[in-house]
């Protein structure tokens, strides 16, 4: 009796490195991803809830640890009301006439929110009930138009010049 062969497929190139960098565009798509909800004034859990991922897979999907299937890259774009080519714009290779794509706006506010700083502070929001939630976020907005003020009424008295950082209310 013949014992049946199985084909073997042989590696050429390297063996793949598990613990590497995400891929450059699966960045992209998560920063777009980001940029999108955070423009359209949407939380992570809220998201997350209306596409039936929990928030912690939708950080890992922002922050390029886990990559997104196309399949899910539609219910988001479905659910934040964006075409699905909206979190491949800017791209690089990816516009039709393959001129050298224009870099996206930094938004600080997503630094903010990969950080563990930010991560940790989401968290504990979503942790409170509604009511206080909306009364700390409330609050927050308030405390940072203040200190604007403050800034913009340094700014005039000096002359637009930065009072040095020691003196700086914080």
């Amino acid at each position: 009796m013949l014992k049946q062969q199985r084909s073997v497929l042989l590696r050429t190139g390297p063996k793949p490195n598990i613990d590497r960098d995400p891929h450059p565009a699966d960045q992209h798509v998560g920063r777009q991803i980001a940029t999108v909800r955070v423009q359209s004034d949407v939380s992570q859990a809220h998201l997350a809830r209306s596409i039936g991922i929990s928030f912690q897979q939708l950080q890992k999907y922002e922050n390029a640890r886990n990559r997104v299937s196309a399949s899910m890259l539609y219910e988001i774009a479905s659910s934040l009301g964006v075409p699905v080519g909206r979190f491949f714009e800017g791209l690089p290779g990816n516009d039709e006439t393959r001129v050298e794509a224009r870099p996206l706006p930094v938004d600080e506010r997503l630094d903010f929110i990969a950080s563990a700083e930010g991560r940790r502070l989401i968290e504990g929001l979503v942790k409170l009930p509604p009511r206080v939630r909306g009364r700390v976020s409330s609050l927050i907005a308030a405390l940072g138009e203040e200190l604007a003020l403050l800034d913009t009424k340094a700014d005039s008295e000096t002359g637009g010049e930065s009072p040095p950082a020691e003196c700086k209310t914080v």
